[in-house]
């Protein structure tokens, strides 16, 4: 497993984070990394994107599918 040495941060958010941690009943370090973990598994808008475009590709659902359904939910609605 990798080491991150962070620097300058600043006394607030360092006390904030401190106060975060003890409240959730973890150490600083556990509630860091829990932050990093939840962080790296969110998708960028740009990854997910690129997810949806490739999914796209491999789709056989054209436009005009998806507008058809778009006007059939309207429809149901009114």
């Amino acid at each position: 497993m990798a080491t991150i040495h962070l620097r300058e941060v600043p006394d607030e958010t360092m006390t904030t984070l401190k106060v975060r941690a003890a409240r959730s009943g973890q150490s600083l370090q556990a509630y860091l990394l829990q932050l990093l973990v939840g962080e790296a598994a969110l998708l960028t808008a740009e990854e997910a994107a690129e997810q949806a475009r490739g999914i796209a590709a491999r789709s056989q659902v054209t436009a005009n599918d998806v507008s058809d359904v778009l006007a059939e939910m309207r429809e149901a609605r009114s």
